[in-house]
Parts: structure tokens; sequence; C-alpha cells
């Protein structure tokens, strides 16, 4: 007598394709994607072939140097300051509300909405690091150089037109930036001193 084979049952494939998709949807939602962290930055644009190159006199009152050493630490004008110092040092600089005679000299301009304003607009902020500078440290300083414009920016778009920078129109903003132009300069890493 002739034995049949028992057919063996198969599997259903199509259920556990289904299954797989729904597990990959599943932890593509619910895994959190790192977004790109950075600065922006408006780059200047590029300087012509022909051009020559200028090297350009900075007086040095107009001038503050931040630096930036290997071990982290903050150097501002010629004072070793804290981060939580910088932006006020930054502001007093920028500022110069006395006209302080080592502080950037102040000339007169005629602003729009503003009439004759004392400004310090050849001031210069030359940001500098050591090549052992730690990523987080020069980004903590950048970021108290750019609220130090941001916050004298706001005061004055308060005082004279009750609102902060950002809600200003074009033309106003326009005319705060004339009395604060930002200035940050950055060289190119060297190394100042070794980590230890």
């Amino acid at each position: 007598m002739a034995r049949k084979k028992r057919k063996v049952p198969a599997m259903n494939a199509t259920s556990s394709a289904d299954i797989a998709f729904m597990l990959l949807i599943f932890f593509l939602i619910t895994t959190s994607m790192d977004t790109d962290k950075g600065l922006a930055r408006r780059l200047p644009p590029p300087v012509p072939k022909d051009q020559k190159k200028n090297d350009v006199d900075v007086n040095k009152r107009n001038l503050l140097v931040v630096l930036i050493n290997s071990s982290n630490q903050i150097l501002c004008g010629d004072k070793f300051v804290d981060i939580k110092q910088l932006k006020d040092e930054v502001k007093t600089f920028i500022d110069n509300p006395y006209n302080d005679a080592n502080k950037p000299e102040k000339t007169e301009e005629d602003v729009p909405f503003f009439g004759k304003v004392m400004t310090a607009k050849k001031h210069v902020i030359s940001l500098q690091n050591d090549r052992g500078t730690e990523y987080q440290a020069y980004i903590s300083v950048q970021n108290e150089l750019a609220k130090a414009y941001n916050e004298l920016r706001d005061d004055i778009s308060r005082k004279k037109f009750g609102k902060a920078f950002a809600d200003l129109d074009e033309e106003q903003q326009k005319a705060v930036q004339q009395i604060y132009p930002q200035k940050i300069s950055e060289a190119e890493p060297k190394n100042y001193g070794d980590k230890k």
C-alpha cells in the first residue's frame, strides 16, 4: 500500500512582510532624528581675481580681540573673563557710552528715523582661537557675541519704536543696524599654547 505524503502547511509570507513593514514604520516614527546645528552667518562675497589685496588699518582703540586658548579660557581685550561676563564686556565696548578713549571712537551719523546719532561704527571684534580649543567653547563665545549685538539692537528698538528688533519692518531694522553694525572678524586658528 502506497503511503500518501502529507502536505506541510506553508507559512503565509504576506503576514510576515506586513509585520516587518509595520515595525519599520514604528521605528521611523518613534526614533528622534538629530538636526544640524550651526551658526547662521552671511559670508562675504568672493573677492574678484583682479582685485589687489589691501590690508585694512584699524585704529587700536577700535579693535577688541577675543581669544580662546587651548584650555578654553577667554581673554577679552587684556583680561581673562568668564563666559557669563563676555556679553556685557562686548556690549560696553561696542556702545562706548561715555566715549572712553580706550574704546571705539564715536562719529556722528545721520540715521533714518533717528536723525543725528553718535555711533561707534568703526569697531571690530577679532575672534581668535587656538587649534586646541574645544568646539563647544568656540560656539559658546560666538553665541555671546551675537547676544551682545542682539541686546544692543533690542534696547534701542524698544526705546525708539516700542518693540523688539525682530518685530521691526525692514527699513527700521536697517536703521538700527546702521547704529550697531555687526563686525566680527574671525582669524584662522593658531597654536597659542599646547594643552597640558
